[in-house]
């Protein structure tokens, strides 16, 4: 069992050792006090609560006022697109990791309703996958909210996530392609044993703060002062991403060139 549990672990691990050493903590924390739902190494953790955190999220004005939706794909947010469908909302639900020449999935509970497909079958990724529309980034709509994975946050708004990079890299993205801006809220839902000091986070260049943090327990707006990134940092996209997400390079070479342009 340890062996396995070091094997999943180490899938990202040495690109940041404090980072490394954080979510160990978390995971290990997870496990110890009962309140993880399945394995959650180099994972972003599911947990006890989290449809109480999604309905604690619905309750507020950014989330009411919200038409567009991006959520991350992993199991603890699936009560939060399940709630997004509920209410109407148009969801945006990227494939696992980016891997696929269609990197995210559409899901308008509208089409979904009049195809008879229940929304409770397309919240968990496996659902959304087979019934959603696989999308480009060039023909997705602006989101009004952003849900993102995290294994480990700061009230201050700092966040970590699993370690692969996905959800900066897509962030990245969707300022480049003005699917998000300065005043887009970046939410995240998450176990009360996941928030940590705010020194305990590391803020790289590329890494976006959160707007709002919500637990089982409570919801924390951050009023974060931490530098909001720009554009996809290319230099610190890694040599695995460049090799395993197969419409990368052709999206770096289509938005430099944009970019040269523009001057």
């Amino acid at each position: 069992m340890e062996e396995e549990i070091y094997t999943e672990h180490a899938r990202w691990k040495g690109r940041n050792r404090e980072k490394d050493s954080l979510r160990s903590e978390v995971w290990s924390l997870l496990e110890e006090r009962s309140v993880s739902i399945g394995s959650v190494w180099s994972r972003i953790p599911n947990f006890i609560g989290a449809d109480k955190a999604a309905q604690r999220l619905s309750e507020l004005q950014i989330w009411r006022s919200s038409e567009i939706v991006k959520s991350n794909p992993d199991s603890p947010h699936i009560p939060v697109r399940l709630r997004a469908l509920l209410d109407g909302k148009l969801v945006y639900v990227p494939v696992p990791e980016l891997v696929d020449d269609y990197p995210f999935i559409e899901l308008d509970p509208y089409i979904l309703q009049s195809n008879g497909i229940p929304f409770e079958e397309v919240a968990p990724i496996g659902g959304a996958l087979k019934h959603g529309r696989k999308v480009r980034f060039q023909e997705m709509k602006p989101f009004d909210l952003a849900v993102v994975g995290c294994v480990a946050v700061s009230r201050n708004g700092g966040r970590t996530g699993k370690g692969g990079g996905f959800a900066d890299l897509e962030l990245g993205i969707f300022r480049e392609m003005e699917l998000i801006d300065s005043k887009t809220p970046i939410v995240t839902t998450v176990h009360s044993l996941q928030v940590k000091d705010d020194s305990r986070i590391i803020m790289d260049a590329h890494d976006t703060p959160l707007d709002w943090i919500i637990t089982p327990d409570e919801v924390i707006q951050t009023e974060t002062v931490l530098t909001q990134p720009g554009g996809i940092d290319w230099d610190a996209v890694q040599v695995d991403q460049y090799e395993n997400i197969p419409f990368l390079q052709e999206l770096k070479s289509e938005l430099l060139n944009k970019q040269g342009s523009l001057r």
